[in-house]
């Protein structure tokens, strides 16, 4: 898991009429670190409207990790990454309710399942 925490929600469900889940939604402390989830490298590191402060990660062959809502980033693009390595603080940036993690995983553009990724 990129964090300490539970998913509320599961992916493909419906979050409104018009949009489903695309990843997951990991309750967590406000500070608690957010680790990663595989080696790569930082490709974006800052807000983005709807997800307050997010970072993606490069893991090659066309897959990414995308954290968002977080506190704080620790790492800048262009970074190295390696798994497990702290990469942000938990938080409720972007309009979030509560603390926590957005984690999504995408091949070729497209959302994956974090559980065929993710041993809980």
């Amino acid at each position: 898991m990129p964090v300490s925490g539970t998913p509320t929600n599961r992916f493909g469900a419906r979050r409104n009429a018009d949009i489903r889940w695309h990843g997951w939604l990991i309750a967590a402390e406000e500070g608690e670190p957010v680790q990663a989830i595989h080696d790569g490298h930082v490709i974006y590191a800052d807000w983005l409207r709807g997800q307050g402060l997010l970072l993606v990660l490069d893991h090659g062959d066309g897959w990414l990790s995308l954290y968002a809502h977080n506190r704080s980033l620790l790492r800048n693009v262009g970074d190295r990454i390696n798994a497990g390595q702290t990469i942000a603080r938990a938080g409720a940036s972007g309009g979030s309710e509560t603390p926590g993690l957005y984690f999504e995983i995408r091949h070729q553009g497209e959302p994956v399942d974090p559980a065929d990724w993710i041993r809980r």
